[in-house]
């Protein structure tokens, strides 16, 4: 054999040689780095969820933030492990932004419920066990998770309601204050004494233990309709007694007027016949 073309291959082998020993060590860096990386990872995720800030967060925040981090580490160990292989990462990058902006385009609706999502565990427009008002449904607040809110309705109905949607609206929260105003309304003839309807009404209001004195009852003539005078007792109670008030209150007044003699008319239609 010609002495240059064995002298070539011996370089090629030593080559060949040198490469095969530099992957070696490029594989079992990588290999390390896994094994380490993955272990911190873990670390650091248990000793996030001990902290004082993570007890701080509501439960879909926490564990939407714990699931953002992880991937955001997870991501930076591959690119290491990309760059230790001699790997080019700007081609991965650029491969990963031009995938991210074709899923945001493909699920534009779970983006839009995601960004709903974040505003409402940031900001707080109402809270798990609120009772709400939103998009014709309202209900109790069971969970708010990052995409859906979760509505128990009065009649133990489960309503999932997107988050986009709910930020995009007006939400009530009845929740929201310690007290609440209850109106009673109810009509009386025309014939009746106004201030004995009155009367009558306050007494009722501060006859209820439910009922706060402060702000005391109050009680007015609020319009004269075409076949009854129209009242109005208000009252003030906690938030969680609102029902039992309205309802106690709305039979307390009704035995109250029967007690007094006060009529509650009924619509009436004159017709007059030449």
């Amino acid at each position: 054999m010609n002495p240059e073309v064995i002298e070539t291959l011996q370089e090629l082998l030593v080559s060949l040689g040198k490469d095969a020993v530099y992957l070696v060590l490029r594989i079992l860096g990588a290999l390390l780095i896994l094994i380490i990386g993955s272990k911190l990872i873990k670390v650091f995720t248990k000793r996030f969820k001990k902290s004082k800030f993570y007890a701080k967060l509501d439960t879909g925040l926490a564990g939407f933030f714990v699931s953002v981090v992880k991937i955001g580490l997870y991501v930076l160990l591959v690119l290491s492990l990309l760059w230790v292989l001699g790997i080019e990462t700007a081609s991965v990058l650029a491969l990963f932004t031009a995938g991210g902006v074709a899923i945001s385009l493909a699920f534009q609706g779970a983006v839009s419920n995601l960004a709903g999502g974040l505003m409402i565990l940031l900001f707080h427009p109402f809270r798990v066990g609120d009772f709400i008002e939103a998009t014709g449904v309202s209900g109790t607040v069971r969970e708010i998770s990052v995409l859906y809110t979760v509505i128990i309705t009065v009649d133990n109905k489960r309503i999932t309601v997107p988050n986009g949607t709910l930020t995009n609206s007006v939400v009530i929260d009845y929740s929201a204050e310690k007290t609440r105003r209850v109106d009673i309304t109810v009509t009386a003839a025309y014939d009746t004494d106004i201030e004995k309807v009155k009367t009558l009404l306050l007494e009722t209001g501060r006859a209820n233990t439910l009922v706060l004195q402060d702000p005391a009852p109050e009680a007015y003539l609020t319009a004269q309709g075409d076949s009854a005078l129209q009242f109005q007792l208000r009252v003030w109670c906690s938030g969680t007694d609102y029902w039992p008030v309205f309802f106690a209150l709305s039979e307390s007044v009704k035995n109250a007027f029967d007690a007094n003699g006060i009529q509650i008319p009924y619509p009436q239609l004159d017709v007059h016949m030449k």
